[in-house]
């Protein structure tokens, strides 16, 4: 490989980071024996769906009558509403599919009370998959309203620096191998998207800050229109930065829709960027300026240099081959075929010292965490735990 070094100026993308407070809080009027529950948003209820018993409050969008379905008019049934935290969501990921029992129906069935869309309510039941989706059912108790002044969080608020302690809360103290365990728990909990939902997700993710009627491209750095997603000359579609053959995975819901290492690129740059391993040097890339490409590796331009290592670091860390999909994991190589291994580790590492996190890829972060997964990118919030578990 022709091999260079080239200082290049950061062109960083100049913005506020939105950091935004999820917040908890003790419901009022809730009937029931969980009266006295802590209650969650919508999000943390989606990035839970372990079984577990919760109140969730949340503002009623419609009736769900598919996995990605819910009506908002013309309603068929009393026997589920879709609950969101924001009342004008439209995203359905973003939604909690609630079962309506028998006991909850005449005054809780949206059939018989259609004007109880876009009220708040509070539910208790179990957090489990309904629909196929994201879920709350057998409801205990159920009542009209949210809860009192939010207290602080369980699921953390983040701090000015971008760093929520309370999420990492069993990582704290930990290094090498023990750090890794106890991140991989942590971020394993996740709702899981369609790869259809994923055009949606890097719609938000990735807006321009300076126009939100586009997104930013992640190696051309281009802004464009967030409506020209497709397959066509000069439309933007979805890159995967672990490239899906590295491990075989696919676009099936997993690895292959996992939205923190999913960024919006040009077609023809995605193309050529194809599923080769990271490092320095090639040619440049005319319509990715600051990119270089040859053979066997790909150069992204310096101002996401650190992006690109972080994402391929938080795909090591949350699929380590324990739920069905491959273990995947960076290496110094970078002819790795269809193995799960991306490379060059070494350079990946060197990248994330010399791009740091800025307000982009903080916002993003938070954002995946709030509105789409329930999880975070740990390496976002604490750059330095690469060098602890790589070296």
């Amino acid at each position: 490989m022709n091999m260079k070094r080239v200082t290049r100026s950061r062109s960083g993308r100049m913005f506020a980071a939105v950091v935004l407070a999820v917040a908890v809080a003790i419901p009022l009027g809730v009937t029931g024996a969980a009266s006295a529950a802590t209650t969650l948003t919508v999000a943390q209820a989606l990035a839970a769906q372990d079984g577990r018993t919760a109140t969730v409050t949340g503002y009623v969008i419609g009736q769900p009558t598919a996995t990605n379905t819910v009506l908002r008019s013309g309603f068929t049934a009393d026997t589920a509403i879709a609950i969101a935290d924001q009342a004008g969501e439209t995203g359905t990921a973003r939604m909690l599919y609630v079962q309506v029992t028998a006991a909850w129906r005449s005054t809780f069935g949206l059939l018989g009370n259609p004007s109880l869309r876009g009220r708040q309510v509070t539910a208790t039941g179990t957090l489990t998959a309904y629909f196929s989706h994201g879920g709350l059912k057998n409801p205990s108790a159920m009542s009209l309203g949210g809860g009192a002044t939010p207290s602080p969080s369980p699921t953390p608020t983040p701090a000015p620096t971008g760093t929520p302690d309370a999420y990492y809360a069993a990582a704290a103290g930990k290094t090498g191998p023990a750090l890794r365990t106890a991140l991989h728990g942590i971020i394993r909990v996740q709702t899981k998207l369609s790869y259809d939902q994923v055009w949606d997700a890097l719609k938000d993710t990735d807006q321009d800050p300076a126009n939100p009627a586009n997104v930013i491209l992640l190696y051309s750095g281009r802004s464009q229109s967030k409506t020209s997603n497709g397959g066509g000359a000069n439309d933007w579609n979805r890159e995967h930065v672990w490239a899906k053959s590295h491990g075989d995975f696919g676009t099936a819901t997993g690895p292959g829709t996992d939205v923190h290492h999913l960024r919006p690129e040009d077609v023809s740059v995605n193309s050529l960027r194809g599923n080769k391993d990271f490092d320095a040097g090639g040619g440049a890339v005319a319509e990715a300026p600051g990119c270089y490409t040859d053979a066997d590796s790909f150069e992204p331009r310096d101002a996401v240099k650190g992006d690109v290592a972080r994402m391929i670091l938080y795909m090591a860390i949350r699929y380590e081959g324990g739920d069905g999909w491959p273990d995947l994991e960076p290496n110094d190589s970078v002819s790795n075929g269809s193995a799960p291994r991306l490379g060059r580790l070494s350079k990946l590492l060197a990248w994330n010292d010399q791009d740091p996190p800025d307000a982009f890829e903080q916002r993003r972060n938070q954002r995946i965490y709030e509105r789409w997964q329930g999880n975070r990118n740990p390496f976002v919030d604490h750059p330095e735990w690469a060098r602890s578990i790589w070296g």
